[in-house]
């Protein structure tokens, strides 16, 4: 911005949403709070678990016919949240592995609690972290009968750039003796600064002594948090009523619409791309640059910021990642400045 002072930036790097919250859901978040000021209306505490209504209604419309019960899940003020909380149930001395490239709070949350052992300048990776290598070769996603067996497998899901992923892990069979799923409102329902998300902890999870793991997450839940707030689980309720998600579903519609503009952009310059169909991110391979230098060329060539491969993990060098959660006029104009650059 020193540089170009009149420059018209065009953020597309961090995923954070863009497009207006629909008023059905909006209004039914205010009517809660202004009710909150009279008599009959107000509520304290709730259950740190989350709202009973609203603990069904994730169940019943995320989890149709795959056996998971309302008391299973716990909403919470957003997966990167209960990301760390999972880190206090799983403690220090468990083994883990990650995809590479991944959501970095998978591998910072795991060096925070003391899992990952020391950095090696030389491969840009955690000692005691076994990376998972996804790429075009795999489909970009890991060949688990190559990777050594570890405690805990973080999955993301979609990652960067799946686009054929299961909607949920428990659509596989077995998946409810070993699987935690996290979960979240913020890019389904544009709910980045309202904060909402959940947990699925299934009864059937079990530690090798027999004690089922939900009674472990549900403490951690009663004394690491005092529940999601109230106004922002009357949201949730509203997203999930019948008209509530059709007008979500509009918006999911709209930031699809930005990624085919983006995906048929970078194509149109004889770049391989990747992603951006049921995922909100562009994954675009420049084979033989550095991730970071192909950031500052686009940057200073387009004016448009973008996020480097690898800081997703050493597996995202040579790639740059692009969103679609942007107004579409800034969408347009992108498209129209990267066909004007020879990159």
């Amino acid at each position: 911005m020193k540089k170009y002072p009149d420059a018209n930036i065009i953020r597309l790097g961090i995923g954070d949403t863009t497009e207006p919250i629909p008023d059905i859901i909006t209004s039914n978040m205010a009517e809660y709070a202004k009710a909150l000021s009279t008599r009959k209306g107000y509520k304290g505490y709730g259950a740190e678990q989350g709202h009973k209504a609203l603990r069904k209604a994730i169940a019943e419309s995320f989890y149709k016919d795959l056996g998971v019960k309302d008391a299973e899940v716990f909403v919470s003020d957003g997966s990167q949240c209960d990301i760390s909380r999972l880190q206090l149930l799983l403690g220090s001395s468990v083994s883990v592995a990650v995809q590479d490239p991944n959501f970095p709070a998978y591998m910072d949350s795991s060096v925070i609690i003391g899992q990952a052992g020391d950095f090696l300048d030389e491969t840009l990776k955690y000692k005691n972290i076994e990376y998972m290598t996804c790429g075009p070769q795999n489909n970009f996603f890991p060949d688990l009968s190559t990777t050594s067996r570890t405690d805990i497998i973080f999955f993301c899901s979609p990652n960067n750039p799946t686009d054929g992923s299961p909607k949920s892990i428990y659509e596989i069979p077995g998946s409810r003796e070993c699987a935690i799923e996290i979960s979240s409102f913020s890019k389904i329902a544009g709910f980045t600064g309202v904060r909402l998300g959940w947990t699925v902890v299934p009864d059937e999870l079990y530690y090798a002594n027999k004690v089922p793991v939900i009674h472990d997450f549900d403490r951690i839940v009663c004394t690491c948090f005092n529940g999601a707030s109230s106004i922002a689980q009357a949201g949730g309720l509203a997203c999930l009523s019948p008209d509530g998600f059709k007008a979500v579903m509009s918006v999911v519609d709209y930031y699809k619409e930005n990624a085919k503009i983006l995906v048929e952009t970078f194509t149109s310059l004889g770049l391989v791309v990747y992603g951006g169909v049921n995922a909100p991110y562009v994954w675009v391979h420049f084979p033989g640059s550095r991730s970071w230098d192909m950031f500052s060329e686009i940057l200073n060539k387009t004016h448009i910021i973008t996020v480097p491969g690898s800081g997703f993990g050493p597996g995202g060098e040579g790639y740059i990642r692009v969103t679609a959660f942007g107004q579409r006029e800034n969408i347009l104009e992108a498209s129209v400045r990267l066909r004007n650059v020879n990159l």
